[in-house]
């Protein structure tokens, strides 16, 4: 099967800054909708006790976890997007561009909140409303959504061992097992050349000696010149 080319950089950044913003956008248009629309902190069914929805404002992280130390959340957001967009450099795989382009968004739509938001900068409140009690007891919003799913995505991606430049684990294992066998292969020519060279050599001394030996006037040519001296 023909592997796909890798993307350009530029096309790599491309697909990522337009997710990003679509997430964000889609993050930000909900909770605006939210504010507007729904009473804060009451129970609104849509799907029964499947799906519900619920205008809270979240101070700390999941299950209001940390709710006393905001600010800390809102460095931790702001590293992971720096971390993002340093890694953006380097994608050329467009999974890899899908998949951090989404969690991008998630990251700065609640961002966009703890820095925006009241009560003020870097201490805002995010505005959580999606309710799922018969499974999760927490209360996220469509940013949260994509954070988890693009932290998943990148675990399989880790997993199936594609890199962030299109090419794959196994691909680079294969390259470093051939490589010492390309010079244990160039050392045993070697070997066969030098084992050559001295079966050559020791042909042509065993062809001189039959030679030696063939030759009747050898003997006396030996015993004469040992007699003249």
């Amino acid at each position: 099967m023909t592997r796909r080319q890798p993307l350009h950089g530029s096309a790599a950044g491309a697909i990522i800054a337009i997710l990003a913003v679509l997430v964000l956008a889609a993050d930000q248009f909900v909770k605006h909708l939210t504010i507007t629309n729904l009473p804060l902190e009451q129970t609104v069914p849509v799907l029964g006790g499947f799906l519900q929805l619920f205008y809270v404002r979240n101070s700390g992280a999941a299950f209001s976890i940390g709710a006393g130390y905001t600010w800390i959340f809102t460095i931790a957001l702001a590293v992971v997007a720096c971390v993002i967009v340093w890694k953006a450099f380097a994608v050329r795989a467009r999974l890899w561009a899908v998949v951090l382009g989404a969690l991008l968004g998630g990251v700065l739509g609640n961002l966009t909140d703890r820095v925006f938001r009241e009560p003020g900068f870097g201490v805002g409140h995010v505005v959580d409303m999606i309710s799922m009690p018969w499974m999760l007891p927490a209360i996220f919003n469509v940013a949260d959504i994509f954070i988890v799913s693009g932290m998943i995505s990148i675990a399989l991606l880790i997993i199936t061992g594609l890199r962030l430049d299109g090419t794959r684990e196994r691909d680079h294992k294969a390259e470093s097992a051939a490589e010492p066998s390309d010079h244990d292969t160039s050392g045993s020519d070697r070997i066969d050349d030098d084992s050559a060279g001295t079966e050559g050599a020791s042909a042509d001394i065993a062809a001189q000696d039959v030679a030696t030996s063939a030759d009747p006037q050898s003997p006396a040519r030996r015993d004469g010149a040992g007699s003249e001296a």
